[in-house]
């Protein structure tokens, strides 16, 4: 018994771990600079060794010129970049909840009313397995999410 406890027990925290709060980063920037500092925290977590497939960026004003340009061709083709999953997908906060969970979110709060950047901070934190990276005004973002991050 014991030792088919212990076989079954590894299965276990695999479903369950991203039930776990993710570690959340503040970078603080205006509306303006918060897609710089967004491309800036992805390409540290790529040269830090993550993998791109692992990180999702979302925007709650303009697209990124990425999804811009990938979305110029249809959206079957955008999404199937992201079912395929090899590389950063980009996302904006109106369709962000169709994306899958990832080990990394970045949010560039780049604009949008606080309705937008109240919704799309919830939805980031329960897409993001382990990091969730914020982008934006602190005041803005705390105002909304109603405590510090």
């Amino acid at each position: 018994m014991p030792a088919q406890r212990g076989s079954h027990e590894p299965a276990k925290p695999g479903p369950s771990a991203p039930a776990s709060t993710p570690q959340i980063q503040l970078v603080p920037a205006s509306a303006e600079g918060a897609l710089d500092a967004a491309e800036e925290a992805v390409d540290l977590l790529l040269d830090s060794g993550r993998a791109p497939g692992e990180v999702l960026v979302i925007t709650t004003g303009d697209p990124h010129p990425w999804a811009a340009h990938e979305l110029s061709f249809g959206e079957a083709a955008y999404w199937a970049q992201h079912e395929a999953g090899d590389d950063v997908f980009y996302a904006d906060a109106s369709v962000a909840s169709r994306a899958a969970r990832r080990p990394v979110v970045v949010v560039a709060v780049n604009g949008g009313d606080d309705a937008t950047v109240a919704t799309s901070l919830p939805l980031a934190l329960g897409r993001a397995d382990a990091l969730l990276i914020v982008c934006g005004n602190p005041q803005q973002i705390n105002s909304v999410l109603g405590a510090g991050v």
